[in-house]
């Protein structure tokens, strides 16, 4: 199995570059995988195709803005956090740009409440940064008044403050992610309450999206790739909810990486915590999802494959033509699918 087997023409104009004024006025391609028929709706019909019992599983993940832009020696340095590494969150596995220069003891000044040194070179490009506050801002405020929504690659356009609010789901708790869980991103309020309204439970789970989710994977051939960790976290609440749900409807990727990732691991209705490189593609065995709400995605990537491995090849691969005959946005401010 290749990762060009899932390739499909993209128009580069059908890549949303804006999110909608309204979350849930996106369109959602319905995929019955039962019929083999594909649907158009609107994301805010979601509720239509919940049931009693059903339990919705949510990435409560909230992103960083996690993009720093710092001064040294006049010039200006990029610095993009990617995870800390001390429980006091201080220092940092970074990427810094340009990094040749960026050697042991090289400081950078952000603002004049934070000041970085590097204190270490990683392979692949990467630093650890050690920060210093000067005053009493605490360190999170500083970089929610000073950073930068890191919109992915294919966003032609810089952040802007909406964005700050956009690039976030209405149910973001736990500070980690350097990417939004996109399927989330069309849900307000007055859904949830909907979808609790058909009888449906709601569950939270945690996994904080890693850069690598826009690193291309090493190998074509797909028994040969290996994922980047990322990590989870689900307590033992949500996880009963989990279990005890006559179907489990995913909200996302990450979603359905974590509740996989648990019922193998710690098995269902136990808590579980860690961290996850699973990789799903066809011929996987789902241990808990039986439904799946996901963005659509880049060609011949991990996420391409995982929702092949719920849906089957041919008729992802057929959901994608139509959604490109048919203008759907795609990629993270664009459309859904729902895959039943």
């Amino acid at each position: 199995m290749l990762l060009s087997d899932f390739h499909y023409d993209l128009p580069p104009e059908l890549i949303a570059q804006e999110p909608l004024p309204d979350r849930s006025a996106s369109r959602m391609l319905v995929v019955d995988r039962a019929t083999g028929t594909l649907t158009d709706r609107i994301f805010r019909d979601l509720p239509e195709y919940i049931q009693p019992g059903d339990c919705v599983v949510l990435n409560n993940s909230k992103v960083l803005p996690a993009r720093l832009y710092g001064q040294r020696e006049g010039h200006r340095v990029e610095t993009f956090l990617l995870e800390p590494v001390t429980a006091d969150r201080l220092t940092w596995k970074v990427l810094v740009k340009p990094g040749r220069r960026a050697h042991v003891d090289y400081e950078i000044e952000y603002d004049p409440q934070l000041t970085g040194t590097v204190i270490e070179r990683l392979e692949r490009g990467m630093r650890v940064i050690r920060f210093t506050t000067h005053g009493d801002e605490p360190f999170d405020a500083i970089i929610d008044r000073i950073g930068h929504v890191p919109l992915p690659p294919y966003v032609k356009r810089p952040d802007a403050d909406a964005d700050k609010d956009r690039y976030q789901t209405v149910f973001a708790q736990h500070r980690g992610s350097v990417a939004a869980p996109t399927a989330g991103l069309h849900f307000t309020n007055e859904v949830l309450d909907a979808i609790r309204a058909r009888g449906a439970d709601i569950a939270q789970v945690t996994l904080h999206v890693g850069l690598g989710t826009f690193q291309p994977l090493a190998s074509d051939v797909v028994s040969e790739v290996e994922l980047h960790h990322e990590t989870f976290a689900i307590d033992q609440a949500n996880a009963q909810r989990i279990a005890d749900a006559r179907r489990v409807v995913c909200v996302g990727t990450t979603a359905t990486r974590t509740v996989e990732t648990a019922a193998v691991r710690c098995g269902k209705g136990q808590p579980c915590s860690g961290s996850t490189n699973l990789f799903i593609y066809p011929g996987f065995e789902f241990q808990s999802t039986g439904a799946l709400l996901t963005n659509f995605h880049l060609p011949g990537t991990s996420l391409m494959l995982l929702v092949a491995a719920l849906a089957g090849k041919e008729l992802i691969l057929d959901a994608y033509r139509h959604a490109v005959q048919s203008r759907y946005r795609f990629f993270s401010y664009g459309d859904c699918m729902l895959i039943i």
